[in-house]
């Protein structure tokens, strides 16, 4: 391995922590938007608000914005309110937030909202008789979700699913600002310490190009398996 002048196994270990963050913040991004785009697609007026109000106000504020409201003022608002609990209680009780879970919410909670657009469209675009027909065959409501609706949907929801981790992948650079040891905060050191930009900023870009290629793979193997049955599958 190059020895990147002392840095090369910081910048792997910053390379294995951004693959971790980006992977965690996708499934919550994912669980978040599945959950969001069935609340705008319920009957209650109450909840569809809500999740209008979230997805505007996500969508409507730069993500480098919201990710320091989000580590910084998160951190002020929960330890206000343990404050009053220990007020209340007698206790002596302060929370740290961890800078890597803070980077997994931030991200998380950020494309969570585009995700939520992404499966609302996906859900819309399935065919309502399909639905019709599992419930005729005496289906639950949950064996015709999972065994007709959700397949049906990811067939429309993998592209936009794709772009968003992609763009999801890319902002994990951010997380460098709330302290985070990413490979892009330890190439940003080894250049400052060094002044040989090229030496660590090519390696970092080079890293995210082969995450980017591995999840090309596998969306590849995703949309042949949702396309599995379907005239002009590719």
């Amino acid at each position: 391995m190059i020895d990147f002048q002392g840095y090369g196994w910081r910048l792997l270990d910053g390379a294995l922590l951004t693959a971790e963050l980006a992977a965690l913040s996708l499934v919550l991004a994912l669980v978040l938007g599945l959950v969001v785009a069935s609340i705008k697609l319920s009957r209650s007026y109450a909840l569809r608000g809500l999740a209008l109000v979230y997805t505007t106000v996500i969508r409507g504020v730069p993500d480098l914005v919201m990710m320091m409201l989000l580590f910084y003022g998160g951190q002020i608002g929960v330890n206000m309110v343990v404050d009053q609990i220990n007020a209340w209680a007698g206790t002596e009780i302060f929370i740290y937030v961890n800078a890597f879970a803070a980077g997994v919410i931030t991200l998380g909670v950020i494309y969570g909202a585009y995700m939520s657009e992404t499966f609302r469209g996906a859900f819309l675009a399935v065919d309502a008789g399909q639905m019709e027909a599992a419930r005729a065959y005496g289906m639950s409501g949950w064996l015709a979700f999972r065994r007709v609706r959700f397949p049906l949907m990811m067939r429309h929801a993998l592209p936009g699913i794709n772009n968003n981790w992609m763009v999801l992948l890319k902002s994990t650079a951010l997380v460098s600002i709330i302290g985070l040891s990413d490979m892009v905060r330890i190439a940003d050191q080894a250049t400052k310490a060094t002044h040989e930009p090229f030496l660590f900023m090519v390696p970092v870009g080079l890293g995210y190009l082969a995450i980017t290629g591995v999840s090309e793979l596998a969306v590849g193997w995703l949309r042949r398996r949702y396309d599995t049955g379907f005239e002009g599958a590719a």
